[in-house]
């Protein structure tokens, strides 16, 4: 029997889901898709100077496991780079956050300043 989903806690979807090269040709369609929940850690880790321990508690989830999302997330943003690809961000195994006063830690966009990007805040997604 499979193991049940382990859902990542995410403060808010990104505020931009499309990122790439400039001089991109419009026949190059080639990609790298980076899920929600790898976004969340690179935003926790390397913009608010969490550790994998509290980024680990903010997300809901075992150090271990944010050690491995993490890892991938900064192999695709090198590939995105290094190839010339386009980063998509999308999907994953998250749910939301639902904000101030609701258990959301100190990584909390919604609770640091109220403001959350993205369009679907109060969906699940797989």
């Amino acid at each position: 029997m499979a193991r049940p989903i382990k859902w990542r806690k995410v403060c808010c979807m990104p505020e931009t889901s499309k990122f790439g090269p400039l001089n991109l040709k419009e026949c190059d369609k080639s990609h790298v898709s980076m899920t929600v929940d790898e976004y969340e850690t690179i935003r926790l880790i390397d913009f608010e100077g969490f550790n994998q321990e509290e980024c680990a508690k903010q997300m809901s989830v075992a150090r271990s496991t944010v050690q491995g999302i993490y890892i991938e997330a900064r192999r695709k943003i090198a590939e995105s780079l290094v190839k010339g690809k386009v980063l998509l961000i999308e999907g994953g195994e998250y749910h939301l956050c639902e904000g101030v006063g609701k258990r959301c830690g100190i990584g909390c966009i919604k609770q640091n300043n109220g403001e959350c990007g993205g369009e679907n805040d109060d969906e699940r997604k797989l």
